[in-house]
């Protein structure tokens, strides 16, 4: 993982400093490879797709960025007066992070922080694919409820990938959900890592099994939702 996040947060900081020269490629365990357009991880609020922007005028409080990548979800929450700790486990976004005026960027990995608490928990970008695997969806809950305050709040984003398998049956080994990618970029390959999309069913239920309300806010065209999870 770490290595496949040094490819990622290389293209990341070639494009920072305006020198991108290459593409990111997102090898897939499903198809064919994806170009990554590194534009895509600047924007800025205007930039954003709707379900975003309702995710960050929702945020309150004191916010946990998971997987803030360049932090531009959390430059705006910033801007916006809200406190934002922003966390990644590649330490190059967290350099490109912290250039970019972040104000509390740091490295390290979600389910290794401790000893703070949080208003909210917020995962976007299909956020809450970093856990890998639908099992780890407990334990991602698991963390967020030593880390959020009595009145706290997740907002993760995901999609349906169903559509993969329109021409086969669903897959009986694992949850269809599951995948696996790579990044490349300027002849370099990292390590393969696993990655998870949920559907709303399988979501709500394992919220509702865990104890959490899970409620959906929006979901756009393409098929991605925003939901909002807080203790039952």
């Amino acid at each position: 993982m770490n290595t496949s996040m040094d490819v990622y947060g290389k293209a990341l900081l070639d494009y920072a400093h305006e020198k991108e020269e290459g593409v990111l490629m997102l090898n897939t365990s499903y198809g064919e490879p994806e170009e990554m357009p590194l534009w895509y991880f600047f924007r800025e609020y205007e930039d954003m797709p709707d379900l975003e922007k309702m995710a960050l005028s929702i945020c309150e409080g004191k916010v946990l960025d998971v997987g803030a990548g360049t932090g531009s979800h959390a430059l705006c929450l910033q801007q916006m007066g809200l406190t934002v700790t922003a966390i990644d486990t590649s330490k190059t976004a967290v350099d490109v992070m912290k250039e970019s005026g972040v104000k509390d960027a740091r490295q390290v990995d979600y389910f290794k922080l401790e000893g703070e608490k949080f208003d909210t928990i917020l995962g976007l970008m299909n956020g809450i694919g970093f856990v890998g695997k639908k099992d780890r969806f407990a334990d991602f809950l698991k963390k967020a409820d030593g880390l959020l305050a009595s009145n706290g709040q997740i907002f993760i984003d995901s999609s349906d990938i169903d559509y993969l398998y329109e021409d086969e049956a669903l897959p009986k080994d694992h949850y269809y959900g599951e995948v696996s990618f790579q990044y490349e970029y300027k002849g370099e390959k990292g390590e393969w890592f696993d990655w998870v999309y949920f559907d709303k069913d399988t979501m709500a239920q394992m919220a509702d099994d865990l104890g959490w309300f899970c409620y959906f806010l929006e979901t756009d065209e393409h098929g991605q939702y925003l939901a909002r999870l807080v203790r039952k």
